[in-house]
């Protein structure tokens, strides 16, 4: 189980062979690696799962190798143009995840040395079309982590900065606590080789301009997402995981946010958030553990609203209405705007 998804395993992988499994998308919700908030986002599954579909389909038809194999309906997989109704049931081929060693403080990968094959990279590779005020790009610039030059700018960036090429960050995906990482360090973990580095960020930014060109068709911008890359058994690269969604990727309609970012701006200031802040500087490993406070609820007003966004986007993106009785994305911006802390 995961903070907002379940897998079940049909039949495990192994070197050279996928295993089987299903996503069962549930509506749980995560921010800030809290892992599972104390309440629930209704429809939130479905409207992820039919999404996440959407854009693995449309990844299958430019040639993109993804680990997706259907939607699951009355135990049937079927692709999304044969599903009746929302399900929150994906089924995918089934990767090895081969989590580094901890040893100490530090996470030992040398395993990766070995591997051939069928295996998820233990990397997660994040596109940056803009900045907005939210992004983690300026925390890390404020602590002296990374200096303009290393993303490819030339003098510090502002908040709501667009991009004219897009920025390719990467983060470990198997560590308690996901850390950037240069793509040296990157390369250097998982031991991918040169031309390898290269066929991912190509991947990479394929994914990027798919996502950003469906959500222009309803007037929002992309301003970044991530993405998780496995081998196959003959060390091809494949798309998997989930992709495109709003939890995966920022977008926003006029300068607004529509993804998961509406809850973190709901909760960033608040006695929790900070607690947080102050755990995480402490013990990066074990944070969580001596965290002084846990986060109350979403406002039953705003919880219903963020379901809305979920469900509309769905909706408005793969032009069906899965989702019944569900105001336009541009509607239920307006009322979120009188909740949120201006």
């Amino acid at each position: 189980m995961g903070s907002v998804k379940d897998l079940k395993i049909l039949n495990r992988a192994t070197p050279g062979n996928f295993g089987q499994a299903r996503f069962i998308f549930s509506d749980r919700y995560s921010i800030f690696d809290w892992g599972e908030m104390p309440d629930r986002i209704n429809y939130k599954g479905a409207a992820i799962a039919l999404l996440g579909a959407y854009f693995f389909e449309k990844l299958e038809k430019i040639g993109v190798t993804t680990h997706y194999a259907g939607l699951v309906e009355d135990n049937i997989v079927k692709k999304l143009s044969e599903i009746k109704k929302p399900t929150n049931i994906m089924e995918v081929k089934l990767l090895r995840v081969i989590s580094p060693e901890l040893q100490g403080d530090q996470y030992d990968y040398s395993i990766y040395r070995i591997e051939k094959g069928g295996f998820l990279i233990p990397l997660e590779v994040i596109y940056r079309n803009c900045l907005p005020p939210g992004s983690s790009v300026f925390k890390r610039l404020k602590n002296e982590e990374i200096k303009p030059g290393d993303l490819g700018l030339d003098k510090e960036p502002v908040p709501n900065q667009k991009l004219d090429t897009p920025i390719l960050d990467v983060s470990t995906k198997l560590e308690v606590t996901d850390r950037y990482l240069t793509w040296p360090e990157a390369q250097q973990i998982s031991c991918l080789h040169d031309n390898e580095i290269i066929k991912l960020k190509n991947l990479t930014n394929r994914v990027n301009d798919l996502i950003t060109r469906e959500f222009l068709k309803i007037g929002m911008v992309n301003e970044d997402g991530k993405i998780e890359v496995g081998f196959d058994s003959e060390r091809r690269l494949m798309v998997v995981d989930v992709l495109g969604t709003l939890d995966e990727c920022r977008f926003t309609l006029n300068g607004f946010p529509v993804s998961k970012e509406i809850a973190r701006i709901y909760y960033r200031d608040t006695a929790w958030c900070q607690a947080v802040e102050q755990a995480k500087k402490e013990n990066r490993q074990q944070w969580k553990n001596i965290c002084e406070l846990n986060p109350e609820p979403l406002s039953s007003g705003l919880n219903l609203l963020i379901s809305q966004i979920y469900c509309a986007c769905t909706n408005e993106i793969t032009e069906n209405e899965w989702f019944k009785d569900v105001p336009p994305v541009k509607e239920i911006l307006k009322e979120i705007k009188k909740i949120l802390p201006s």
